[in-house]
């Protein structure tokens, strides 16, 4: 038996036995069936990895040291890590219980694969809101869902942001907040002292951790510098090498942000040779009747779509996917894309005549509208809609009607009360930040507003020229009246609600949905979209998308679209 099923073996056993256990996760690129660390990976996404493993990083080590000695295992570990919670509330056994957070403790991949209940995760996890070490601030959980990482960084020929509300425009940033932010338990006041201790932890490792056995049993002093001992496989290139030694705090923390970059850019869903997505029944489905599963060079990747269902709808003979062409290894489905997925497709490709759709277009139904923001072989724009979500949610407990009440400053006002109405930032730690919560009934105040809290936010400066072109466009103004701050005024309203726009491959692995994780299943999300139509018509969702209106579906339209979403399901792992 291989050392790679042994090891399989013993994590099933032990998450039997103790919830504490931790089989770490080793990233595969989808479709890949190797379990062994660094086989294939270049040595900057393999070292990346492990960085991504990190556990010391985090303010509760900080805090917690024996001895004084950044080597020695916590004698308890951080509480946040004894279980994962998921959506109806079971828990699952958390994979680095008794040590402190790391990034994959929200981003899993196969670390529950084995244990009832769990299962493959596209490095997102399994709750609504993520929790968060507790800090004595109120804040339990991260204010949104945790979003999936696989595809989350790919190439596009729009602008680069990353979370649901665009605060950071390159990977090294996120990763930077990230490591130094409240997610690994650090105030935003503490970010200095966070890199202090991340580049100590960097500096006097030695290599004989848990962790560091999985990696070659090296010493982060030598990986960086790439000593003469280490393996070709864990060996950096000149880019990614560092003298921690000589190094400033800030200059460790540059490095580690870049290398975990890298891993994160090798996070993606299957393609072949030709760069052509191949992972899914839909993939696949395209590829046997002989229909293109990309752009042409310099078309857009909406006009890629529309052609795409004129091409399609002229298919006389479909030639089907079924069993007999694969099989799912990680989903409880079949390996197929029919007639139903075949409907579907026509569902989620078809666009209204105008919008709103015509008397017949809402009579008739099969227009799902969906291509307009997931196009192209990615499945998504890379931006910013409102499809009323935390407009839902709020009315969920407040009672429909309520949000449009809510008290939303203008920019001048916002701007007089930063502690009030800004998240938290150095200058203001404690910020109360109403407007980046997760919504209560006790609270009326509290709901998450999305690019409302980074557009013109004076603590976000990096993304405020790309947001202003991009609000700008989505509203079909005039470039000169949004070229500057003095703009920022009127525009501050017209980003109430928004949020990035996910890709929608392998959703089942992404469940709960939205970036409120409220939905549990693809219906229940389609259903959304549906009240959400019919709310646009009638103008009743706050700063809605447009696009919401030009939805028409039926009650019989729903199992074919959801047919078609489990169709874009792979094997991830």
């Amino acid at each position: 038996m291989s050392d790679s099923c042994l090891r399989r073996l013993a994590w099933i056993a032990a998450s039997l036995l103790v919830a504490g256990c931790c089989r770490r996760s080793h990233h595969h690129h989808g479709g890949s069936n190797s379990p062994v660390v660094g086989t294939s990976d270049p040595p900057e996404v393999t070292v990346g990895e492990r960085l991504f493993l990190e556990t010391r990083f985090a303010q509760f080590f900080a805090t917690h040291l024996v001895g004084n000695d950044v080597n020695a295992p916590l004698a308890a570990g951080d509480p946040t890590m004894e279980t994962i919670v998921k959506a109806d509330g079971t828990t699952l056994p958390g994979p680095f219980a008794g040590q402190s957070v790391n990034c994959r403790h929200c981003h899993l991949v196969d670390e529950l694969d084995m244990v009832s209940g769990g299962g493959i995760r596209t490095y997102g996890d399994f709750g609504r809101r993520a929790p968060i070490p507790d800090r004595y601030d109120g804040r339990s959980t991260t204010p949104r869902n945790t979003p999936p990482l696989v595809n989350a960084s790919l190439a596009r020929s729009t602008d680069f942001f990353l979370h649901y509300d665009g605060e950071f425009v390159t990977t090294e940033e996120l990763v930077r907040a990230s490591l130094t932010g409240r997610n690994l338990g650090w105030r935003a006041d503490e970010a200095a002292a966070a890199s202090a201790h991340i580049a100590r932890v960097i500096r006097d490792d030695n290599g004989k951790g848990t962790l560091a056995a999985d990696f070659g049993g090296l010493s982060y002093r030598d990986t960086f510098g790439a000593a003469a001992s280490v393996p070709a496989k864990f060996k950096l290139p000149a880019g990614f090498q560092l003298n921690v030694a000589t190094a400033t705090d800030q200059e460790i923390l540059d490095a580690i942000a870049r290398l975990i970059k890298a891993y994160l850019d090798s996070l993606e869903f299957a393609r072949d040779a030709n760069g052509e997505f191949n992972g899914s029944p839909f993939d696949l489905f395209l590829k046997k009747n002989g229909l293109p599963r990309k752009p042409d060079p310099g078309e857009h990747p909406l006009a890629y779509s529309r052609r795409l269902r004129g091409l399609v709808d002229a298919i006389a003979t479909p030639k089907f996917v079924t069993p007999a062409d694969g099989s799912f290894v990680h989903h409880a489905q079949s390996f197929a894309f029919g007639a139903e997925e075949l409907a579907g497709l026509k569902i989620f490709l078809q666009e209204p005549s105008a919008l709103p759709p015509t008397a017949y277009e809402l009579a008739v139904g099969g227009i799902g509208n969906c291509v307009v923001c997931h196009y192209g072989p990615e499945l998504t724009d890379f931006e910013f809609h409102n499809v009323g979500t935390a407009q839902a949610e709020y009315e969920e407990i407040h009672g429909g009607g309520s949000f449009a009440c809510i008290d939303v400053p203008s920019l001048s006002k916002r701007n007089r009360k930063p502690k009030k109405y800004l998240p938290p930032s150095a200058a203001e730690p404690d910020a109360e930040s109403i407007f980046l919560r997760v919504p209560v009934k006790h609270d009326d105040r509290y709901t998450d507003l999305g690019l409302w809290n980074v557009f013109a936010n004076p603590n976000v400066p990096a993304p405020q020229d790309a947001l202003r072109e991009l609000i700008g466009r989505l509203n079909g103004l005039d470039p000169d009246d949004c070229d500057d701050d003095d703009d920022d005024e009127d525009l501050l309203p017209l980003t109430i609600g928004l949020f990035k726009t996910p890709g929608l491959r392998d959703l089942a692995d992404g469940a709960p949905y939205m970036h409120t994780g409220q939905f549990d299943q693809i219906e229940d999300v389609i259903s959304h979209y549906v009240f959400e139509a019919d709310q646009a018509r009638d103008d009743r969702v706050v700063n809605g998308d447009p696009q919401l209106a030009g939805i028409a579906l039926h009650s019989a339209d729903v199992a074919a679209l959801a047919a078609f979403l489990r169709s874009l399901n792979e094997d991830y792992d």
